[in-house]
């Protein structure tokens, strides 16, 4: 299942223990943690201590969030993954941060804001406008034992490191037979916004869940965008973290105690019975919006934000179709070869004696995005086709 397939990524656990971490030096406890991997051994091993890691930071996702119902503070979206930053460039001095006007400008959307001040201009590294070049630089510093968090500042830019995010940073764990792990973070903001242009308005995740050994997630809200961060920073693996360009100011209560949240795990937005509706980023709020007009027509849809778009949590998954038989895949990745497509090849794969109805999946249309806001709206999935789609499935 989802647990153990960070597994077959790199030699230890996506995701470090969840427990705050002590003020020691960063080289110390990284050692411990390679000797934990070690001492467990390969194989089976190995797959026990990404489970126990799971497990570890679910637990405390959950308690985090019981938490925050009575205390915490409010923050912006951009301000949870700064939080996010500055939490862990303070708990280790090998992490640090590389890309366009990441340092005295604090970012395209402020994420980086200040963090210049803070930590220097050598551990807030301002980049020409050379993705190819800052990307393969990160991957080097990765080799090298740094943990380096490589901003696009839009996600389409990234294209132009393709071949060093394909070629060094998924798989030269694999090619140097062991010698090196990648723990890189790539970020950065991606989708639709409004009226950026077809360029601006790039959705990746179809361009890298094919890259063997990079895993990809995908935040939807403060808190989780927060705990994904968190957890990507600390992962040995090379991690890709998409954020939405239009949820860069929605706000939520976060706690204020140290949490994170696990890179495998999706989140159950809303318990259901009739259908399984399967989402992530932006597209979750269209969904909670269809959800309203489908509650009001006597439907009772389970909402799933996937949040780990490599590997699927078919745990999570499974169960819920298990319940309703019943799938819709939301996404505003395009239609062919997008995140959907896979995602219903694996339903089919592990769940087809469970189905009740064809798996339907709404997806962006395979047209370049047009700066017209009424045609750009045309191209993305709306709340009316969701209800629409829901209505089908369950006549």
């Amino acid at each position: 299942m989802a647990a153990a397939a960070p597994s077959t990524l790199h030699a230890v656990g996506a995701v470090a223990s969840a427990k705050p971490r002590s003020a020691a030096p960063a080289v110390a406890r990284r050692s411990v943690r390679v000797a934990a991997a070690a001492k467990g051994g390969a194989g089976s091993g190995r797959g026990r201590l990404v489970a126990r890691n799971a497990v570890a930071a679910k637990a405390d996702e959950v308690a985090a969030e019981a938490g925050s119902k009575s205390g915490g503070h409010e923050v912006l979206m951009f301000e949870a993954l700064r939080e996010a930053l500055i939490e862990e460039m303070n708990l280790d001095p090998t992490v640090c941060v590389i890309g366009e006007d990441v340092g005295h400008y604090g970012g395209s959307y402020k994420v980086t804001k200040g963090l210049d001040k803070m930590f220097g201009d050598l551990r807030v590294l301002d980049t020409p406008i050379a993705e190819n070049s800052f990307t393969g630089m990160g991957v080097g510093a990765a080799m090298k034992g740094l943990r380096p968090i490589v901003e696009g500042m839009n996600m389409g830019f990234l294209l132009l490191a393709y071949n060093q995010i394909s070629n060094n940073c998924g798989m030269l764990h694999y090619t140097s037979g062991g010698q090196f792990k990648i723990p890189i973070v790539i970020r950065g903001p991606g989708g639709v916004g409004r009226q950026l242009g077809a360029e601006h308005s790039q959705r990746l995740e179809s361009y890298f869940q094919s890259i063997p050994g990079l895993q990809m997630v995908a935040c939807s809200t403060p808190y989780n965008a927060k705990g994904l961060m968190k957890a990507a920073i600390r992962s040995e693996n090379p991690v890709v973290l998409f954020e939405h360009v239009l949820l860069y100011n929605l706000k939520e209560k976060i706690p204020d105690e140290e949490y994170i949240c696990c890179l495998e795990e999706a989140e159950m937005v809303r318990p259901g019975e009739h259908v399984t509706i399967l989402t992530y980023s932006r597209m979750r709020y269209h969904v909670m919006q269809a959800a309203k007009t489908l509650v009001n027509k006597g439907y009772d849809p389970e909402v799933i934000d996937i949040r780990s778009l490599k590997p699927f949590d078919l745990h999570t998954i499974g169960n819920s179709i298990k319940k309703t038989h019943r799938v819709l895949i939301v996404e505003e990745c395009m239609r062919t070869g997008g995140i959907g497509a896979s995602l219903r090849s694996a339903i089919i794969d592990n769940f087809w004696d469970y189905l009740d109805a064809p798996i339907m999946c709404l997806s962006s249309q395979d047209v370049p995005t047009p700066y017209a806001a009424t045609l750009e709206d045309a191209t993305v999935v709306q709340p009316a086709q969701i209800v629409a789609a829901v209505e089908q499935i369950c006549q």
